[in-house]
């Protein structure tokens, strides 16, 4: 494999187990603490990184590639402030919130870089 397929394979796996964690977050959220409006918010933001990444592993151009990277980016910042809501709201507690919050920030880094990357490729 090379570096690329390496980091592609990572991102992947990163994306898909963060996504898990949102799907399991939402039917906690709905079974023990009957809210519903906040989880049906994250659920979306929450998958739709690992999806808009899928979408631009297969992008027709540079520039496509970075745009869907761009998407996935700002679905994982609305994704950390549903996580700020929930927090302040005290649907979760603190261990849930600092242990999801981590791995999207993490996210939004490994997204950022990418699309900063990409950008470079445009301009040479």
């Amino acid at each position: 494999m090379t570096d690329y397929e390496d980091k592609d394979k990572l991102y992947k796996e990163k994306f898909l187990a963060f996504a898990s964690r949102i799907v399991k977050l939402k039917r906690y959220l709905n079974e023990q603490k009957k809210e519903y409006s906040i989880a049906d918010q994250i659920l979306r933001s929450g998958t739709s990184i690992g999806a808009n990444h899928r979408e631009a592993i297969y992008a027709e151009s540079n520039l496509d590639f970075i745009h869907k990277l761009s998407i996935a980016q700002k679905e994982c910042s609305e994704t950390l402030f549903w996580l700020d809501l929930l927090y302040t709201s005290e649907y979760i507690d603190e261990n849930q919130y600092l242990s999801l919050y981590a791995d999207a920030e993490e996210i939004i880094k490994m997204l950022t870089a990418s699309i900063l990357a990409a950008k470079k490729n445009v301009h040479h």
